[in-house]
């Protein structure tokens, strides 16, 4: 009778011990990301891009040039193009923001900094261009400080 309850008492203490260790882990900050790690140009593989410059007080100003290609029926090549620029407030290693500007309009592009890669999922129409979205996996090309266009 003894051992049961001895027993008892332990896995009692391992359950609230678990849950102490767990509360601890959901609380835990979210991962945040500096200057450094986000300032720069982004590429996927297509060729589109990500500008990203941070400017402080949890902003980056970013620069979204995209591209889709494909093949005229008679085999000649040619490609649809999308700009977007804005403002994206960051909290921890994600940011958010809408290219157009206006946030009325069906449009949220999500930027996560993660591993050394820049996942972006983009919602709603952007007003892009045939095809052309956001969505994707970048690479950071460089890490310069980006020059950005005039607003076109």
């Amino acid at each position: 009778m003894r051992y049961a309850a001895l027993l008892a008492a332990v896995l009692s203490g391992w359950t609230l011990l678990a849950a102490a260790v767990s509360a601890v882990v959901q609380a835990a900050p979210p991962k945040i990301v500096t200057a450094a790690q986000v300032n720069g140009t982004w590429r996927r593989k297509d060729g589109s891009e990500f500008k990203i410059l941070a400017l402080g007080r949890q902003r980056l100003r970013v620069s979204f040039d995209g591209i889709y290609e494909y093949r005229l029926p008679d085999g000649a090549p040619t490609a649809n193009i999308g700009f977007g620029e804005g403002v994206a407030f960051i909290e921890g290693d994600t940011a958010t923001f809408n290219p157009i500007g206006d946030e009325e309009l069906d449009c949220k592009i999500t930027l996560r900094f993660a591993d050394g890669k820049l996942l972006v999922s983009q919602e709603g129409g952007c007003g892009f261009g045939h095809n052309v979205t956001a969505d994707g996996v970048y690479r950071r090309v460089s890490a310069a400080k980006p020059k950005f266009d005039r607003i076109r």
